[in-house]
Parts: C-alpha cells; sequence; structure tokens
C-alpha cells in the first residue's frame, strides 16, 4: 500500500452521501497548483493544476470532512490512490484515479482551526453525547 499526499483547496462542494446499508461517504475535489520560480525573471509563477477527485467513507471521518470542509477551504489530504474503471451510458469504457482518503485537515499556513472532538464512536453526528457524566449537575 502506498500512500499519496496533496496539499490544495476544495475546488467543490463535498457531497456527503449515504449507502444503501447507510455508510456514510464524501466526494470531493482538490486543486494543487505547483509554484515555482522563473530565474528568467525572478518572479514566483503557477504551474499546472491538478485535480484530484477524493472521498473519504465513515471510518474516515466522512461526516466530520461535511461539517468542516467547505468549497475553497485549503486542506492537507493523505491517502492511496485507486483506480477504477465504468462505462458511461454511451457506452465508452473510461479509468479514474481516485484518492481514497484516510486523513484531512485544514492547513494552518493562511488560515487558523480550533479542532472539536465528537465523542468515539460518534464521528460526525452532532446528537447529545450518551456519556452520563457529561449531564450537568442537578
Amino acid at each position: 500500500m502506498s500512500f499519496t499526499f496533496i496539499v490544495g483547496n476544495v475546488s467543490d462542494e463535498p457531497r456527503l452521501n449515504f449507502t444503501a446499508n447507510g455508510s456514510a461517504v464524501i466526494n470531493f475535489t482538490v486543486a494543487e497548483t505547483k509554484r515555482y520560480m522563473d530565474r528568467s525573471t525572478g518572479e514566483w509563477k503557477d504551474g499546472d493544476t491538478l485535480f484530484q477527485r477524493c472521498y473519504a467513507w465513515k471510518n474516515a471521518g466522512a461526516e466530520n470532512i461535511a461539517e468542516s470542509i467547505n468549497k475553497g477551504d485549503r486542506v492537507m489530504v493523505t491517502g492511496e490512490l485507486k483506480q477504477r474503471s465504468y462505462t458511461t451510458d454511451d457506452g465508452n469504457k473510461r479509468q479514474v484515479t481516485e484518492l481514497e482518503v484516510t486523513e484531512i485537515g485544514p492547513t494552518l499556513k493562511y488560515a487558523q482551526a480550533k479542532p472539536t472532538k465528537n465523542p468515539r464512536g460518534n464521528a460526525g453526528q452532532t446528537t447529545q453525547s450518551s456519556d452520563p457524566w457529561a449531564t450537568a449537575a442537578a
């Protein structure tokens, strides 16, 4: 298993979906643009942009991701590149390479973040904790 690490901006609104058995999965794209120094002008320039399709399952925090990132946010993503094939409606075969996310977080170069922990086993859920000690004293 080999892991890939990218840093870039979320280029579309993340879409949270649920499978037939109720598992959460989120899809989004990260745009990564390499910058380079043009030695002839002494200026920084943008290189080509890589648009990387990403997805994350519940075990990678799909619901937390949905609550935490938006289009335009700068993120660091690590995961495993996966290739899949499919057939279009008109019968053409296509292949895509997607990043199955294992970890994601905001970059702190241009922004601040205040992480909020969810109780274990409640990833992405906003319901009240089942911990009896978390309730206020009478």
